[in-house]
């Protein structure tokens, strides 16, 4: 008698191939790269590093995905095998960066929070629905668009108060890339993840089929909307702790000319 899996039971021929990859850029990053870094900023800095090496090869495959889908782009299309492919690639990321979260810094439970999310989506879509990606990629290629800009910035925040190089990159990049990080999630995002929320809710109104259940949707709804949230309270405090240390330059260029 044939017994047939469940699809979520599927194997994944590429998760343990990644997962290594990013598990060795882990590694190099903690135990050469950053050796001679303090013991709070190395971790920081090989996770820096690790979103490095995820964040634009991630924007490049899902944009090549993207464009060689052969069907029309609707939000409940099936997979392809590039597009599955590049899911699989940021699950193996999100694993890692999660057990960097676990190992040494187990009490930042926003950032385990979305990271276990995060993984939530792309593992239904991947492996339980098979359909989807199209609207998960555009997001992924949204969120992770200021990668570059945002891990130079990390690198340089953290050493901002021992290399004065660091503390003028990091001076530099605050306001371009707090700019960008709004435009992307304060504007792209939400307008996006709107007419996904749309499409699938005008498909269930007019009894239309859906292959991805309502629930699975749905929860994908509540997690993007969440990240939204959060990425906007994020950069806004962020832009409120930047014009308060412009505010502070400028009281201490008045002392010293005083």
């Amino acid at each position: 008698m044939e017994i047939t899996l469940p699809l979520f039971f599927s194997p994944p021929p590429l998760l343990p191939t990644f997962f290594f990859y990013f598990t060795t850029v882990y590694l190099l990053a903690y135990l050469v790269i950053f050796r001679n870094w303090s013991t709070k900023t190395k971790p920081q800095a090989s996770s820096c590093l690790l979103s490095l090496f995820h964040g634009t090869p991630a924007v490049l495959l899902a944009t090549l995905s993207l464009l060689q889908q052969q069907t029309n782009n609707n939000f409940a299309s099936p997979n392809t095998p590039l597009q599955n492919a590049t899911l699989e690639f940021s699950i193996a990321y999100f694993l890692t960066d999660l057990l960097h979260y676990l190992l040494f810094d187990p009490t930042d439970y926003l950032f385990i929070a979305h990271h276990v999310a995060t993984i939530y989506v792309f593992l239904t879509c991947r492996y339980m629905v098979n359909h989807g990606a199209y609207p998960i990629l555009v997001l992924l290629i949204l969120a992770e668009v200021t990668s570059p800009c945002q891990n130079v910035w990390s690198l340089a925040r953290f050493r901002r108060g021992e290399s004065p190089a660091a503390a003028r990159v990091y001076g530099f990049l605050s306001p371009l890339f707090y700019s960008l990080y709004s435009v992307v999630r304060g504007v792209l995002g939400p307008v996006f993840v709107w007419k996904m929320g749309r499409a699938f809710c005008l498909k269930e109104e007019q009894g239309g089929i859906i292959p991805i259940p309502t629930w699975v949707w749905v929860s994908w709804m509540v997690v993007i909307v969440s990240a939204i949230l959060l990425s906007v309270l994020w950069v806004w405090i962020r832009w409120v702790d930047w014009c308060r240390e412009r505010g502070w330059n400028k009281e201490m260029k008045k002392i010293k000319l005083g």
